[in-house]
């Protein structure tokens, strides 16, 4: 099982680092928590833009980000001071399949692909960073000790996304 979760974040991973390169756009995959840095970074050099992404992909209802990962990517984008635009992205994909238990054994059911790409901004002053967590519905918390708070992050429009009317 684990190999299975392993393999759909690498490929999440490698399809926004697909997505992203372009003319304008220089995205790579770095490794992630393994070597102690940020999923990918992707950057802007004509618009001065540097994102930090942190990427999860999963089955569930929810998906988490630890702390740690979100720790790394504000100390990366600290180093750029050149660019201007600076933002930690955390990247949700929840799949088709919802993995449901019936009487201890795991099923699926089909339901539509989402993926939300959320501006994470240091609301905390002092102490550690929380754990993030995304529903299916886009929905954001903070968890932390004394238990789940609901945060609006803002969403990211990245450059591969199509335009809504």
């Amino acid at each position: 099982m684990g190999n299975i979760r392993r393999s759909r974040g690498y490929n999440y991973e490698y399809s926004i680092v697909s997505r992203l390169n372009n003319r304008y756009w220089t995205a790579k995959r770095l490794g992630g928590s393994s070597v102690g840095l940020p999923d990918i970074i992707a950057v802007n050099n004509n618009k001065a833009i540097l994102l930090a992404i942190e990427a999860k992909s999963g089955t569930g209802e929810s998906l988490y980000v630890p702390s740690d990962q979100i720790e790394r990517c504000f100390s990366i984008v600290k180093m750029f001071r050149y660019y201007k635009y600076k933002y930690v992205i955390l990247a949700f994909k929840f799949l088709r399949k919802k993995r449901i238990k019936i009487n201890n054994k795991s099923s699926y059911e089909k339901r539509k692909l989402v993926e939300y790409y959320k501006i994470i901004e240091p609301i905390w002053k002092k102490g550690r960073i929380p754990q993030i967590k995304c529903n299916y519905d886009g929905k954001t918390f903070l968890i932390t000790n004394q238990g789940s708070i609901e945060i609006n992050f803002c969403d990211y429009k990245m450059p591969f996304q199509k335009k809504t009317k």
